[in-house]
């Protein structure tokens, strides 16, 4: 078994089509190459990340867990404090809760509220009450109001956002005890995000360096076929540009001639659900001519070293952690040891990817 490298996690599942199943081989996987945190994101079909993230519990024994991201308003807070709280005791302490707000067009489609940065603060300061052991009685705030909340239990469990707008990264800093990055944003935009989360912490009297943050980046070696290679980078980051193209854009300072010139193609606007899981490879080949090639500069791509010294270059950026996101432990395998080879951060960090210390 490889030494574990906390500061580097992995997406599980994180291909189409999702198989809940292949989760426990991947982690053991992640678990043998010494993968130091294994996180999971939620979509309304097969992929429930308390579900998941109990099976990662199961499957490991020295993996941090992280929910990257989940949402306040999905659930009940009862229910997201017992989800927490069960995680946080059937892995011994290694599991963290990943907030984010999600996508409009999706919660008025679903009938549920837009996610409000004042909702999150409300939720994150109602969890944290309810893991202390506090019993709330009468709360009346944005996100609703309660009668009775109450858990009976004691439990550490670290809150991240998951965001690329500079709203909520300013909150993150103010209120959040780890932050995670979105897929393909660029070095500047890393950087920057950085700057705003150390910059609002600081101003909220909390130690900026107390906050761990860390960075998303898509990892398309040169192993895979190149139809495999569009579809991981080019068809997922045009899935995004689905969702919210223009947060993403707006993030990394694109051109909007440009990101309109995506949208107004026939394999986007012919789309018919996610790119990255529906189109053809044909349709995501026109959209990688399409697209600037600096809109995918900053991701690990290449041979297995090539990645592994983007991976590393991270940390020049100011994060503390990185996710590889868009292969298989299986996969990442090369890039893990040429990264071992080339390691610059030698930090002690704890197994739970939302502390920091």
């Amino acid at each position: 078994m490889s030494t574990t490298l906390p500061e580097i996690g992995y997406y599980a599942l994180s291909r189409h089509p999702v198989v809940p199943a292949d989760l426990v081989a991947e982690a053991r996987v992640a678990d043998e190459i010494g993968l130091g945190a294994a996180f999971v994101s939620e979509r309304f079909n097969v992929k429930d990340a308390t579900v998941l993230s109990g099976a990662l519990a199961a499957a490991t024994v020295r993996m941090g867990i992280g929910v990257a991201a989940t949402n306040h308003h999905t659930r009940h807070p009862i229910v997201t404090a017992t989800a927490g709280a069960t995680l946080a005791e059937l892995s011994s302490g290694r599991f963290a809760l990943g907030l984010g707000r999600g996508i409009g067009a999706q919660w008025q489609i679903l009938g549920l509220p837009t996610v409000t940065g004042a909702q999150i603060a409300d939720a994150v300061g109602v969890l944290r009450r309810l893991w202390s052991g506090e019993m709330i009685v009468g709360h009346d705030g944005p996100i609703g109001s309660y009668p009775l909340l109450n858990l009976g239990v004691t439990v550490r469990v670290p809150i991240m956002l998951v965001t690329m707008s500079p709203a909520t990264l300013r909150l993150a800093g103010e209120i959040a005890d780890g932050v995670v990055l979105h897929t393909f944003l660029s070095d500047d935009a890393t950087r920057n995000a950085v700057d705003t989360v150390r910059t609002a912490a600081d101003r909220a009297g909390r130690d900026p360096a107390s906050i761990r943050i860390w960075s998303v980046v898509a990892t398309v070696s040169d192993t895979l076929d190149p139809p495999d290679r569009r579809r991981r980078l080019y068809g997922r980051l045009a899935t995004y540009l689905q969702g919210y193209g223009d947060v993403l854009a707006r993030a990394n300072g694109w051109r909007t001639a440009d990101l309109d010139a995506v949208r107004e193609s026939a394999p986007f606007t012919s789309a018919r659900g996610p790119i990255d899981a529906s189109a053809t490879d044909d349709d995501i080949a026109a959209l990688a001519d399409v697209m600037p090639a600096s809109w995918v500069t900053d991701c690990a791509t290449g041979s297995a070293a090539e990645c592994a010294r983007t991976i590393d270059a991270q940390f020049a950026l100011g994060v503390d952690s990185v996710i590889l996101h868009g292969a298989t432990p299986t996969e990442l395998a090369p890039v893990v040891d040429e990264y071992r080879r080339i390691r610059s951060r030698s930090v002690e960090l704890p197994t739970n990817p939302g502390w920091m210390r």
